[in-house]
């Protein structure tokens, strides 16, 4: 592999760490980038006002200090002292709100709805940035955690997706398409000592076998996004290092309430057939069979790192018993309905193993896979009885759980509406507090576990693997690399 060469270790010395990811990020510009594995470049380019630690509670990073004003409706940042940009011009409360207004204003930003509650930023003085807001917006410190919050030099707005230049522990060097992005340490980065790796070399390979393969051979350090059907092997190699997270986001199964025609089935209609169909399957089958022991058995919307996961809601035990009764009580001893998936062999080895599942109760579960933007498409227009989906997962609770399930929901798919659950949901929005939010989170819960508009079946994992010389690594939830602390020994 020619760039596996090129970017050696022994063309750039021991400090070059090369990264594989599952696909090319797209446009280097965080307020117009959409992608997933641009997120995890940005992680060493650009740094944000706040981030998060391994159990998604928010930590200083540009800003050390932050407060809500007695309303919410101002939220006021203090700036580390001595910060700069990697053209060396000074991080301060003029480039945060250059940085905040030009997110809130450029036509093609993709942060605007993120932004949407700031109606103007105020520089306080160089060290003090306050964000007025037109109402409380509970969401805010998550959306500047990530791409919103990120820092880019105010005198490279202009180029920045030609030669970005950020405000993170790396500066770009170069970029070839569908090849290679390649980072150098900054030297005047606020936290320099604690970054050990002088380059850092990302390689899009979007195949997972030839991804492990460069691995093993020695062009890569590291890679994301392991298969679960290489889980085995890689435990069992010497110099590989296996170091799996669960995510952020889940896997589930949406089931059509309200959404036109399709709606109007048992499944739909009674949700004693959803909670039969719930007790008649076992996730831990799942994630033994599928998931290679790496997908863990998900009950509800929060993974067990949010602080906002709640004991009330364990995962429930397979029971086929009670749920032959429960039909029984519904008059719906063998229903029959259409389980929708996208194509794919993950997909589609689930979606059988629920059909074998449910089939015992007496459920007779017919099978469709569809292309997944078809898909999403069908979905939107009610074009199924009950649909195996997935999200991605968001810092902030708000984002897993409010547009799949209020009335108007956008992304709302079976259009299940609960006025109590639309109350109690728009209320944790605006309440900044996160006790009181999680309070606000267990009510509406109580009232989802029980009408099941969404089964979840297991949490996403983020699997990493590693060369065995790479040291220092932490796997956080959100699926970021963050190269702190981290070294390549040997």
């Amino acid at each position: 592999m020619l760039a596996g060469l090129l970017l050696s270790g022994t063309a750039y010395g021991q400090t070059t760490l090369r990264v594989g990811l599952n696909e090319d990020p797209d446009v280097l510009d965080p307020h117009r980038a959409r992608t997933f594995v641009g997120r995890i470049v940005f992680a060493s380019l650009c740094d944000k006002l706040l981030d998060i630690d391994e159990k998604l509670a928010f930590v200083p990073k540009l800003a050390t200090a932050w407060s809500w004003s007695d309303d919410n409706l101002t939220l006021t940042f203090t700036l580390r002292d001595g910060i700069t940009f990697q053209d060396g011009e000074p991080i301060d409360a003029a480039a945060v709100k250059a940085n905040l207004d030009r997110a809130r204003t450029l036509p093609d930003s993709l942060r605007k709805s993120e932004l949407a509650s700031v109606a103007d930023v105020v520089v306080v003085d160089p060290k003090t940035v306050a964000l007025k807001l037109s109402k409380p917006d509970a969401t805010l410190l998550a959306q500047l955690s990530d791409r919103a919050g990120m820092m880019l030099a105010p005198k490279a707005f202009d180029t920045f997706t030609q030669k970005p230049v950020c405000s993170g522990p790396y500066s770009f060097v170069e970029r070839v398409q569908n090849d290679r992005i390649v980072l150098q340490k900054y030297a005047g980065y606020w936290d320099a000592a604690n970054y050990k790796i002088g380059k850092v070399v990302f390689q899009p390979i979007p195949d997972t076998t030839v991804r492990l393969a460069n691995l093993r051979a020695g062009d890569l350090d590291m890679l994301e996004r392991l298969a679960p059907s290489d889980v085995p092997s890689v435990k069992d190699d010497p110099n590989l290092v296996f170091a799996p997270v669960t995510g952020i986001g889940y896997q589930g199964i949406t089931i059509n309430t309200g959404n036109g025609d399709r709606a109007k089935g048992p499944l739909g209609q009674d949700k004693r057939v959803r909670q039969a169909f719930e007790l008649a399957v076992d996730r831990e089958v799942i994630n033994q069979v599928a998931g290679a022991g790496i997908y863990p058995p998900a009950q509800q919307p929060f993974p067990q790192a949010s602080p906002y996961y709640s004991d009330k809601f364990p995962v429930r035990a397979r029971d086929v018993e009670k749920a032959k009764q429960l039909l029984k009580e519904a008059g719906q001893e063998h229903p029959s309905f259409e389980l929708v998936f996208g194509t794919g062999t993950l997909a589609q080895q689930i979606a059988e193993l629920t059909q074998a599942m449910a089939a015992e109760a007496g459920f007779d579960i017919k099978l469709r896979a569809t292309e997944f933007a078809a898909m999403q498409k069908e979905a939107q227009q009610g074009n199924f009885d009950a649909m195996q989906i997935g999200w991605s997962g968001r810092v902030d609770p708000d984002g897993n759980i409010h547009a799949f399930v209020t009335c108007k929901g956008n992304l709302n798919d079976g259009k299940y509406c609960n006025p109590k659950v639309d109350e109690l949901l728009n209320a944790a929005r605006q309440t900044p507090d996160t006790a009181k939010r999680k309070e606000l989170y267990d009510q509406a819960q109580a009232i989802l576990e029980d009408d099941l508009p969404i089964i979840y079946t297991y949490y996403q994992p983020w699997p990493f693997v590693l060369s065995k010389k790479v040291k220092g690594f932490t796997a956080y939830p959100d699926g970021m690399i963050r190269l702190k602390g981290m070294s390549i020994e040997g």
